[in-house]
């Protein structure tokens, strides 16, 4: 369970880092592009207003979730922030090593051929000093063109990132050779989705959509490894109602993640079990009949793994015959060494998002072990979703949103 102290904690760090990006903005945006008193105002009065919005999103929409739509314009800004940051820190990089290789910045320039000595008219014109003017002109010039690249540049990738977020998913699909599955059931298939965050912008039309292309990928389960959701069962209750459509012979079964926690997890548990959705909280269920069956498990986020309720896989495996084929869905890949050696030949998650987008997919490279994609270690496999939606900024650049459809082969 996440104390208040980290919930402060991690705050505070955004707060204080957020405040200094939008700092660095003023000052490439506007400070340093006019020494106009209005336009600088107006920009201090611009980031501010962006600002402010960002700081307090998080804490708002948990007090009055119908004030969301506003964090998500302010995630969308985020979004654009991020690019304006990379884009000027890319240019004023380059503006840099052009200064560097001629000579500025204590460095001196390469020494010319020699040549006649130079005439005294030559040395007069030489010795004469820039103005300072001119040179004010230069660097008021220089700063008005990066700052007009920048946003350009990130006018650009966030516009391709807003158009990537809202097309379709992608779908992967992987084969699987899952330990002890019985003959009967090779070719078994599961539909993978993860991280769907029905919210403000992901609504009906969106899960409709969705429904309709899981179904025509004719699965014989459905998987929802957690993040379904960012509000209240009223709010978004008839939007989720769409996953009653999907249609798969073993049925569709759900799994908590992070995201329902802030939102009533049980109160969403009761309401999806009463669509029809079978949901695994730390427990298994036989897929299958008496020609061929393994064992689904399913578990509470890891990060729950310290509440009364929460994270359990022992409590999962209670009672199950360790020598069926196991499938287990949690939404973090973190324990995924530790549920191999409990027998679990395929584990499927998600969380992560593939990162979402650059420069956020490299962080979370760098960060988790298992980022995103299908990994193996001996004859246990685990697949790591990029999510079916998205969170926060509504981008999605170098991490496409994934239908994933899994095919379990006989070992």
């Amino acid at each position: 369970m996440e104390t208040p102290l980290r919930i402060a904690l991690f705050v505070l760090v955004v707060g204080v880092a957020a405040t200094y990006v939008h700092i660095y903005l003023y000052r490439r945006l506007f400070r340093d592009t006019s020494a106009s008193p209005g336009w600088r105002r107006a920009g201090k009065v611009l980031l501010t207003l962006l600002c402010l919005p960002l700081l307090l999103s998080w804490v708002v929409t948990r007090v009055i979730p119908s004030a969301f739509i506003v964090a998500v314009f302010s995630w969308t800004w985020m979004g654009v922030a991020v690019y304006l940051l990379l884009s000027l820190a890319a240019l004023g990089g380059v503006r840099w090593l052009v200064a560097r290789t001629r000579g500025h910045r204590g460095i001196a320039a390469p020494e010319p051929a020699l040549a006649a000595p130079p005439t005294l008219a030559e040395l007069s014109v030489t010795a004469a000093p820039v103005s300072p003017a001119v040179d004010e002109d230069r660097r008021r010039f220089l700063a008005r063109a990066t700052a007009g690249g920048a946003v350009l540049a990130a006018g650009g990738l966030t516009g391709f990132g807003m158009w990537s977020a809202f097309h379709p998913p992608v779908v992967n699909e992987v084969a699987v050779r899952l330990p002890g599955l019985p003959k009967a059931l090779d070719g078994f298939s599961i539909v993978h989705l993860s991280d769907i965050h029905v919210g403000p912008i992901i609504q009906r039309r969106f899960m409709d959509e969705l429904v309709s292309r899981c179904n025509a990928l004719k699965p014989d389960l459905v998987a929802i490894t957690g993040d379904l959701v960012d509000g209240t069962v009223k709010d978004l209750g008839p939007s989720v109602a769409a996953l009653q459509n999907l249609r798969a012979r073993a049925g569709t079964h759900f799994i908590t993640g992070n995201h329902e926690y802030y939102w009533n997890a049980s109160a969403w548990a009761d309401a999806l079990t009463g669509m029809g959705i079978h949901v695994l909280r730390n427990r298994h269920v036989s897929i299958g009949d008496a020609g061929g069956a393994f064992d689904l498990v399913g578990v509470d986020d890891w990060s729950m793994r310290h509440g009364a309720k929460g994270y359990d896989l022992d409590a999962a495996l209670a009672g199950r015959d360790p020598s069926r084929a196991a499938v287990l869905l949690a939404h973090q890949p973190s324990n995924w060494d530790v549920a191999a050696r409990a027998g679990m030949g395929l584990q499927l998650s998600g969380h992560t998002h593939g990162g979402q987008f650059f420069p956020f997919t490299v962080a979370v490279s760098a960060i988790w072990k298992h980022a995103a994609g299908l990994f193996q270690d001996g004859d246990r496999h685990l697949y790591v979703s990029r999510g079916t939606g998205f969170w926060g900024p509504p981008l999605r650049v170098g991490a496409p949103s994934e239908i994933v459809k899994v095919t379990l082969l006989a070992a």
